[in-house]
């Protein structure tokens, strides 16, 4: 689910930016750094960026030729997140439709229940769809444990989606 990963990035820092101190331009270059991580949101190999943790060095720049900007080569830790499969994890129901319900979970928005994988469950319509059982109801911000069945990278959107189950084991809503 969270990985802790070291990853070399190239940032650009405009020649503005740039002074004789070098205070400024370890400024500059954490502030880009920041930017342009969250600006990648997610990549399919380390699933959604989270957060940076440490920058562990700063590599000497170099000028481009047309534009004087510099590249300055970084190092740093960070905190991904992603889904795998066959891992149990728990999200929230933010829409119910009479196929299946689609769940949140940390960054991931598109994670889609069927019916058919809630073994047990029957869907009631209404106002406020949602699927009953015997003893519990899957509705809209009910929070349920879940298998992963498998995920999906969306390059476009840069993303990823995920297929869940509730066959097995202490799987379902959590009261």
């Amino acid at each position: 689910m969270f990985l802790k990963v070291k990853l070399p990035w190239n940032v650009t820092i405009p020649a503005e930016n740039l002074d004789a101190e070098g205070l400024m331009l370890q400024t500059s270059i954490v502030i880009r750094l920041l930017g342009d991580f969250a600006a990648r949101k997610a990549s399919k190999d380390l699933g959604y960026y989270l957060a940076v943790t440490t920058l562990e060095s700063i590599g000497e720049g170099r000028v481009k030729q047309l534009t004087g900007d510099v590249i300055f080569p970084v190092v740093f830790s960070a905190l991904t997140f992603n889904l795998y499969r066959g891992e149990i994890a728990e999200g929230v129901v933010h829409r119910v439709l009479k196929l299946g319900v689609f769940l949140r979970c940390g960054p991931i928005e598109k994670i889609y229940l069927a019916h058919l994988k809630m073994p047990g469950y029957c869907f009631e319509g209404g106002e406020s769809p949602l699927f009953r059982d015997k003893q519990s109801k899957i509705e809209n911000n009910v929070v349920v444990r879940f298998i992963v069945i498998g995920t999906m990278w969306m390059e476009a959107e840069r993303e990823f989606q995920a297929l869940a189950s509730l066959e097995g084991d202490y799987l379902g809503p959590i009261s």
